[in-house]
């Protein structure tokens, strides 16, 4: 309706107000949600040494094949053994199921137009199994079913054995349908709200599945996925599982938006554009699962941070309180004095409560970003396009440079990739440590990522075959590697937001220092280069990631010399050289070698340590600055 009333009237709009309608992406004909949340699946268990895709996996559902996220979730993957499974109308239990036959069978009932689990074909049922009603009185439990779900009773009500089979020892609880089946033992049924399943909820200590797929919303409480994690399972919370169906509709929205400024321009029309809309639903999904894919990695690397993270992690949470950004009590965080205790006992925060600290600094950095003058360099026109599917980039680059929501779009996915390649505390800390704002950090974390070429280095890093403890492991050297090039970026650039001229500036000078790094290397850091790629290969680290890694720190202060090079016309291999024999000789190199490996757990003392390493770097700056720019390497002798 709401879309018939913006094309009646011509309003800029046009039909882009419901997404997924009559002439735009049909989610579960797309399966996104699903698809994104099985992403999500997939990352909790390649970090338990287990391919989904490949392994066996003995899966117990919340939902019917005629879902969209419960269907389509079941047949992701032909690995699944669906051994029990309910909706409101029935119980499906199938104990030593055959994977490759009752995917065929789910397959079936996907297509059909409508179906329960009373259509499934009985006799693919492995033996002792069987499909309920509901409605029964009681249900006979055959030896089989008593050995799956570890209960030894002849027949059960309906009611307890929906909570007997959310207890069941498997290995993933997929919930793909209505209701809050979970809650937290602290938490009783009338503050859950969901009074429909209260006879069948259970609390979250009592589950043991290894690991919760949250495709529907609000299958357990916070507070509950907050306790089973703690408790050793695995789960996100459901805006970090489902999110790609709310991805999809935005971009449908964004891209819609572009096509409507076209069509009035009479350089596409209905048919043609309904065409490209049909075309692009792969590319559309791509760009979706990223998103998916990006965020649960980044959980994965704060999570590995444990309890040496929670005092920087807590302190955030403080941040973010003190400018309204985040209610505590409401987001089920505990206060600052039970994460010290916790981490006291070797503890860190749970992957639901990263996710909620995870979200909320994307949303405070896309707010600053969008109140800053960030978004409007040139040099984020790429960032913009490629927010769209390639099918648009060319042929409609004029309405995706002129979108509507231009600013809004290079916020939220600069935002977006801050967050998920830095994680959330080094954003914040650099405004700490160098007293500039969010925004001034975004611009220099898009300067120093392309000086350094960090996105040749991510992909590195998702692609090579190693341990996902590794992998993990790198992508969080990688971040304490970045956030120093950044300070040296907001030090260079004088805290300025223009990102294009900061790059211009520093280009060449960087391009020349990465590629002769190795050779102006002294003593210290040498040494501490061979022993950190040492390190890294004894861990299972691939040689060419390692050194690649190695190389970002290998790099550290090269965007102060080069900056410095440009302002007073030096050579910036001369210069390299001065500023690595002066750092040697003063011991100036140990001294920041051994700040850069210091990693203090305290919040102060972090950026004590942090501001150190940059200051060490900034005195030999200002030294060479005074120096002869024809040989500055005689200025360091002579003054020596």
């Amino acid at each position: 309706m709401a879309n018939a009333i913006a094309d009646e009237h011509g309003f800029w709009l046009d039909d882009a107000f419901a997404s997924g309608g009559s002439k735009g992406y049909d989610h579960k004909a797309m399966g996104i949600t699903a698809r994104g949340a099985w992403i999500s699946v997939q990352r909790h268990f390649r970090e338990l040494g287990v391919d989904v895709q490949a392994d066996p996996v003995r899966v117990i559902g919340v939902g019917d094949m005629s879902g969209d996220v419960f269907g389509n979730g079941m047949l992701l993957s032909r690995s699944i053994k669906l051994v029990a499974a309910f909706d409101h109308r029935h119980i499906f239990l199938d104990p030593d199921p055959d994977a490759a036959k009752s995917w065929e069978e789910r397959a079936r009932m996907f297509a059909l137009p409508r179906s329960s689990w009373d259509d499934y074909n009985r006799s693919l049922i492995s033996p002792g199994g069987g499909i309920f009603p509901r409605s029964l009185k009681a249900i006979p439990l055959s030896p089989e079913i008593q050995s799956l779900l570890g209960i030894p009773v002849i027949e059960i009500d309906p009611e307890s054995l929906i909570s007997t089979i959310l207890e069941a020892k498997v290995d993933l609880l997929w919930f793909g349908g209505i209701g809050t089946y979970v809650r937290g033992s602290n938490e009783n049924n009338v503050t859950v709200g969901d009074p429909a399943n209260d006879a069948v909820r259970v609390p979250a200590m009592a589950l043991r599945a290894r690991v919760v797929g949250e495709g529907a919303n609000l299958g357990l409480t916070q507070a509950a996925r907050i306790e089973f994690s703690s408790l050793g399972g695995r789960v996100n919370t459901d805006f970090i599982d489902n999110s790609a169906g709310v991805d999809c509709s935005d971009n449908e929205v964004n891209i819609k938006i572009a096509l409507a400024a076209a069509k009035r321009a009479g350089r596409l029309d209905e048919a043609g554009r309904v065409q490209l809309l049909v075309a692009m639903t792969d590319a559309v999904a791509d760009l979706v699962l990223d998103d998916n894919r990006l965020q649960t990695l980044a959980l994965s690397v704060a999570e590995r941070g444990g309890a040496a993270a929670v005092p920087a992690l807590s302190r955030l949470i403080d941040v973010l309180e003190d400018a309204g950004e985040l209610d505590r009590a409401n987001e089920g965080l505990a206060v600052a004095e039970d994460y010290a205790r916790r981490a006291a006992s070797g503890n860190g925060f749970t992957r639901p409560e990263l996710a909620v600290i995870l979200s909320t600094a994307k949303l405070c950095l896309q707010r600053a970003l969008e109140d800053s003058t960030v978004v409007d360099d040139p040099v984020l026109e790429s960032e913009l396009i490629a927010a769209f599917p390639p099918a648009m980039h060319q042929a409609f680059a004029a309405e995706i440079t002129q979108h509507r929501l231009r600013r809004e779009i290079i916020a939220t996915k600069l935002a977006n990739r801050i967050v998920n390649r830095l994680g959330p505390v080094h954003p914040f800390e650099l405004v700490e440590e160098e007293g500039c704002s969010l925004a001034q950090v975004a611009a220099a974390f898009v300067a120093a990522e392309r000086l350094l070429d960090c996105g040749t280095t991510w992909a590195l890093l998702d692609t090579a075959t190693m341990s996902e403890d590794a992998r993990l492991a790198m992508f969080d050297r990688s971040a304490r590697a970045l956030r120093g090039h950044i300070a040296d970026v907001l030090r260079a650039g004088r805290g300025a937001e223009a990102i294009a001229v900061l790059i211009e500036d520093l280009a060449d000078g960087v391009g020349l220092l990465s590629h002769t790094a190795a050779d102006l290397l002294r003593g210290e850091a040498q040494v501490e280069g061979r022993r950190l790629a040492a390190e890294l290969v004894t861990a299972g680290v691939p040689g060419d990631v390692a050194a690649r890694v190695v190389h970002l720190y290998d790099m550290d202060g090269a965007i102060g010399l080069a900056h410095l090079a440009t302002e007073r016309r030096i050579d910036p291999t001369a210069l390299t050289g001065a500023f690595a024999d002066l750092g040697e000789a003063l011991g100036l190199d140990w001294a920041q070698q051994a700040s850069s490996r210091a990693s203090p757990s305290d919040p102060w003392e972090r950026l004590l340590v942090a501001g150190l390493a940059r200051d060490f770097q900034q005195m030999r700056l200002e030294f060479l600055a005074r120096a002869d720019p024809s040989d500055p390497s005689a200025h360091v002798a002579a003054w020596l």
